[in-house]
Order: C-alpha cells, then sequence, then structure tokens
C-alpha cells in the first residue's frame, strides 16, 4: 500500500499538493535531490558522498524507490527520510568510524523500469544493502535482481499484506495482524460495532489483508456482512452505499485505494453512514491522507498504525523536529505511511547490525545479526526483529480523526507495546 492520491486533472501527490507526472515532475525530483547534495550519475541514479573519509571506504547504501510516477510521493518521501537518518549516523561518527554513502535509483513506479535501473545499485554501483519498494509488486519485481541474483541483502520498509518470507529480505512495516488484531477488538468491543462491509481496491493487498481481517472479525463475534473488489479508478458506488444500508452495517472497513477513494468517502458520508452512528475505518489512513478529504468527512475515522505524529514520546518530537528542519517546508511528511517509518527503522537495524557483526558487510554474516536486531528507539517507540522471522515487533497506536477550527487532527486513544508480525 502507498500514501499518494490522483487529483481531478490526473496528477498525482500528498494531501493538497499535486505533484506533476512525467518530464515536469522528473525536474521537480532532480531539484529537489540537487539541493540536497546528491550527485546525478552520468548512466543514470543519484549519489550522495560520504562526508569524510576512511582506509576502508565508505559503507554503500542503494535506496530504491519511486521519484518518478504515480507512486512518487511516497518514494519522494523514502529518499527524504533515507538521507535524514544516514545524516544522523554519519554525525555521529558513522558506522564504527566508516561513513554511509547513499546510491538512489528511479523505480519510477514501473517493476519492468525498475528492475533495471535496481541491477545497477548491484552491478554498477556495488552497494553493500538495498532499501525500498513501495509495492508489493515492485517488492516482487525487484527482489530476483536484488537478493537471488544479486547476493545483496533487502529491507523492504512499507506496510502490507505480509506472507514474504524470502531469505535475506527483512520487512520493516506493518503486518496485518499487528493492524488488525489490534484495531478490530476495538471496534467491535470497544465501539460496539459488530457488522463490517469490506469496500475493496481489486489487488493483492486488499485481498490478503481482508483474508486476515475476517478471521480476526468473526473471532471477536462480528459479521462480515459483504466484501467486494472495485476498479482502481471505480467513481460511482451507490449500489455499495446501498448494500450498507440495507446491510445495516455500522462498521466500513475500508481498503479502496486513490483514484476511487475520493468518491467513496464522498457518497458514504452523504448518504449519512457517520451521523447514523457507523464508523469508518482504514489501516493506511496517516496525517497526508486526512488531508484528502474535506475535515467532516474524516471526523471519527479510525486507523492503526505503528506511528502518528500525535504519539508524545520524546524522542519521536526529536525526530520530526530534526527532519523538518533538515527538509522545511516539505510536503513529503514524515509518517507512517509512504513506507517512512520503515525506511528509517530499516536504516537503524542495518546500523546495529554491522555494529554487532564488528563492521563485517557480508551479506550472510549482517543477515545472522539482523535476524536478532533490537532498536531501543525509533519513530512510535523501539523495535526488534523476531528471529527467523524476517519481520519486526513494534509498538501498534490506534488513533481518531478529529476535527477543530475545520482542521483534522489524530488523537491516540490505544498504545499496543510489541506487537508481533505473526508472519513466516
Amino acid at each position: 500500500m502507498s500514501n499518494f492520491r490522483f487529483g481531478s486533472n490526473g496528477e498525482a501527490g500528498y494531501g493538497n499538493a499535486p505533484v506533476d507526472f512525467g518530464r515536469r515532475r522528473l525536474v521537480t525530483g532532480a531539484g529537489a535531490l540537487a539541493a540536497t547534495g546528491w550527485i546525478a550519475g552520468v548512466t543514470g541514479g543519484w549519489m550522495l558522498k560520504a562526508p569524510f573519509a576512511h582506509a576502508a571506504g565508505p559503507i554503500k547504501m542503494g535506496i530504491a524507490t519511486d521519484i518518478t510516477g504515480a507512486i512518487a510521493p511516497s518514494g519522494n518521501a523514502n529518499w527524504q527520510v533515507a538521507q535524514f537518518a544516514v545524516d544522523q549516523i554519519n554525525k555521529g561518527g558513522g558506522i564504527l568510524g566508516r561513513p554511509i554513502e547513499l546510491y538512489l535509483e528511479d523505480t519510477a513506479s514501473d517493476p519492468k523500469i525498475a528492475v533495471g535501473n535496481v541491477r545497477k545499485l548491484i552491478q554498477e554501483r556495488k552497494v553493500d544493502v538495498v532499501l525500498g519498494g513501495i509495492t508489493s509488486a515492485m517488492r516482487q519485481a525487484i527482489k530476483d535482481p536484488i537478493v537471488n541474483r544479486g547476493k545483496t541483502l533487502y529491507l523492504y520498509p512499507q506496510l502490507y499484506e505480509g506472507q514474504e518470507c524470502t531469505k535475506h529480505l527483512y520487512c520493516t512495516g506493518p503486518t496485518p495482524a499487528q493492524q488488525c488484531d489490534e484495531l478490530i477488538p476495538y471496534l467491535i468491543k470497544t465501539l460496539g460495532k459488530k457488522r463490517f462491509a469490506l469496500p475493496s481496491a481489486n489487488y493483492v493487498w486488499p485481498q490478503l489483508l481482508n483474508k486476515y481481517a475476517r478471521k480476526v472479525i468473526e473471532a471477536n463475534g462480528g459479521t462480515v456482512v459483504f466484501e467486494e473488489y472495485y476498479p482502481l479508478d471505480q467513481a460511482e458506488y451507490s449500489a455499495t452505499i446501498g448494500k450498507i444500508k440495507d446491510g445495516k452495517v455500522d462498521c466500513v472497513f475500508n481498503t479502496i485505494i486513490p483514484p476511487g477513494l475520493q468518491p467513496f468517502v464522498k457518497q458514504l458520508y452523504e448518504s449519512g453512514f457517520q451521523k447514523n452512528g457507523g464508523v469508518l475505518s482504514c489501516v493506511y489512513y496517516d496525517e497526508n491522507l486526512l488531508n484528502y478529504h474535506p475535515a467532516n468527512e474524516m471526523e471519527g475515522l479510525v486507523s492503526c498504525l505503528d506511528y502518528f505524529q500525535a504519539v508524545e514520546d520524546p524522542f519521536s518530537k526529536k525526530l520530526q523536529e530534526g527532519y523538518s528542519a533538515k527538509f522545511p517546508g516539505t510536503k513529503y511528511l514524515f509518517t507512517a505511511g509512504s513506507a517512512s517509518t520503515g525506511m528509517y527503522r530499516g536504516v537503524k537495524f542495518y546500523e546495529a547490525a554491522v555494529k554487532a557483526t564488528n563492521g563485517d558487510l557480508k551479506r550472510e554474516t549482517v543477515s545472522a545479526a539482523l535476524d536478532t536486531a533490537k532498536l531501543a528507539e525509533g519513530p512510535g517507540g523501539g523495535a526488534e526483529m523476531v528471529a527467523g522471522k524476517m519481520h519486526c515487533k513494534m509498538n501498534m497506536y490506534i488513533a481518531v480523526c478529529k476535527v477543530a477550527g475545520g482542521k483534522t487532527r489524530y488523537d491516540v486513544i490505544k498504545k499496543s507495546s510489541m506487537v508481533d508480525p505473526k508472519e513466516c
């Protein structure tokens, strides 16, 4: 899943800020990269040189993400968060004295283009690790040239549908168990909502997430009234709204994504669903997507993620302050969506693993250390890998959207500590 939107003119972007496709988009991305010190490569790609020298040379970290294309808002958040995390490490003296040098390749929101570009990271740049990928289709496309053929460590940072159990591929975003096992019992037992509709975009993430969600709903005494799948660009939902009314649905567990998302939420709200006591819930809604809709349509929405900006712990607040200082005025926010928290976590997990190997960068050695790595701090709190599972425990938060003065915000109403991913 990714945190992006399409406007009425076909542009993609965050919140209310459109971002152009095509060449204009590339120029904007290139300008942003150059402004923060990235150097364009002769054969494509970008490099952020190590800030100091070491006899053994820099540790080479590759970022494969969407600088252009439909998923570009998420990808641009990714490289910014990666740069922010690496800057922190380098300013602290690097990893055991060695600086990190960053290499970036555009996966272009197109798995076919991505495969060739990712090969550059492995074959030309000879990176020690690769982080990135937003959609599951992208992960599936690039993991072969990275992990199987490239013999390189790969960290995938996005919340996703689970079931990725490839050796030397580590997932640092939330899984269905981490979201549904916390959220659904709250919806049923605390809010008293028991009749669920599962309107969904027709691709792998909603299908597998819904399969898990259905089990949790039924195990907690709820009922799935209907589960339906629609084309991503569907704009008319009157039949769906009718089924919600006729089935006395009191909780809509939404996995529709842009561009069909905006018309669905609008039509649901105009039907009086929320006014009559219904609850809209979605596990990918962070601060960016609240701004995708009029505030009144979002009031009462319930989400469950590994981080919200309302989380009060001092380390998370310090991260936000540091990120805002490095990228002032950016529209690519440091949120739980866009794989941002997973990207930060992935960089720090890699740092911890290399320290544990005493600087040995061989894939098998770092992978063995990563398998049991722990982070004391991070966005939303610490995290720890579950040995042998290639996924990590992390804190999870349930939050409700509130509206005041026409502006939206999240109020965190529940924290669950070190939730197990239940994968592999």
